[in-house]
């Protein structure tokens, strides 16, 4: 059971990316200025500490979410998918004319008693 998932479109352009930037993190914050969505940035670029969450690994990348951000999405299961346009952030994938974007579900009562033990 997992928290987090990835669509084959998502992984194909994870992917690419990693052929060109080789390690990857995705990390959510839920910052003012750069929103929710998930970005990827190479794993040196983005600096990590004690207040973010691993939520899993998505094709070889590890996806952070700020604490307080996981707060408001403990109880969802999230798939990362990608979408076309650009978006405004300084993820990775921009240049290429995509964004990646995040699917939810309600965590059902034997995940939540899973991955979210009392």
């Amino acid at each position: 059971m997992q928290r987090i998932a990835i669509t084959k479109k998502a992984a194909n352009i994870l992917e690419q990316l990693k052929a060109t930037h080789r390690e990857l993190i995705f990390h959510q914050s839920g910052g003012c200025c750069d929103g929710s969505a998930p970005m990827v940035f190479e794993k040196d670029d983005m600096y990590l500490d004690e207040s973010d969450v691993l939520l899993g690994n998505l094709s070889g990348v590890n996806f952070y979410m700020n604490q307080d951000q996981f707060e408001y999405w403990k109880h969802t299961h999230i798939t990362v998918d990608i979408t076309e346009g650009r978006g405004s952030s300084f993820s990775l994938e921009i240049p290429l004319g995509v964004r990646f974007i995040i699917h939810s579900r309600l965590l059902t009562k034997e995940e939540i008693d899973m991955l979210n033990p009392s």
